[in-house]
């Protein structure tokens, strides 16, 4: 397949996993809309293009792991399984109900394809670690894929698995870091400032790469460049997303409070009008 059509399957992919997360956040009316609308490209390259997975049996053994580190993104994660088949497009429904496979942060005990809880930030690099260690003390080469925060690189954690990571060389590990540049409790920069990011992640051994989060093309080049890369020196890598909260929906990209958004009722469908409109836009 050539590079421009695999850009164009994840741009549609990205698209149907941004219709996904209007659908359950329509069900609560609120929630972290945001977050799963601006990681929508980084989870439809995943998914797309580079994940080893079989939809009907998520506990396949040769399969890639994904970890979503930062749980109260699942909004964003279980559109992605939907869109890869994982889970019933159908259920998104449900998403946040009670009795739901879909509860409103992640848990590996409810949810196909989830593969760690969410929870206290933090601990999903750490896991992504052992989990990357434990395949390969095994003989496997199946790829760990982790999913954080900005607002996670201000837990020492997440640093001190960084280090493992390097020590055990784990070129098997991929870190994707969606930095929106906002937290619960404000601008990153101003809660925590952690830049320079690039310098930091490259210190600690890891071959790391900056791009538009948002943009298919560069991150499908990231992803192809962190394979060939960990294939020949053996280091994890990790790839910065910038991104914005609210991508593909004028509406919620400006809007403020975006941490957890309260839409209005009659808001949604306009929404949905104003993504269906960018999308078919750039497909001109």
């Amino acid at each position: 397949m050539g590079f421009e059509e695999r850009v164009r399957r994840v741009q549609d992919a990205a698209y149907r996993i941004r219709h996904h997360v209007l659908t359950m956040g329509e069900v609560q009316g609120q929630g972290y809309v945001g977050q799963g609308l601006g990681v929508a490209d980084i989870l439809a390259a995943a998914y797309a293009d580079q994940l080893r997975y079989r939809a009907d049996d998520p506990h396949w053994e040769e399969r890639d792991r994904f970890l979503l580190s930062i749980g109260h993104y699942a909004i964003g994660h279980y559109a992605a399984l939907a869109e890869a088949g994982i889970v019933p497009v159908a259920e998104l429904e449900t998403y946040g109900s009670d009795d739901s496979r879909l509860p409103m942060s992640g848990m590996a005990s409810y949810t196909p394809g989830m593969e760690i809880s969410g929870g206290s930030l933090g601990h999903g690099l750490g896991v992504a670690v052992g989990m990357a260690l434990g395949l390969r003390l095994q003989g496997r080469d199946e790829r760990v894929f982790n999913l954080l925060s900005d607002g996670e690189l201000d837990e020492g954690s997440t640093w001190e698995a960084a280090m493992g990571a390097h020590h055990h060389q784990l070129g098997r590990l991929l870190a994707l870091v969606d930095v929106n540049a906002l937290q619960a409790d404000g601008k990153t920069e101003t809660v925590l400032r952690t830049e320079p990011l690039l310098d930091k992640w490259t210190a600690f051994g890891w071959f790391a790469q900056r791009v538009d989060g948002n943009d298919v093309s560069a991150l499908l080049r990231a992803y192809d460049e962190a394979e060939v890369h960990s294939e020949l020196t053996g280091r994890p890598s990790v790839i910065l997303c910038d991104t914005r909260i609210g991508r593909g929906v004028p509406l919620l990209e400006n809007r403020e409070k975006a941490h957890f958004m309260r839409i209005e009722e009659s808001e949604w469908q306009l929404c949905r009008d104003e993504l269906t409109a960018g999308h078919e836009g750039a497909n001109r």
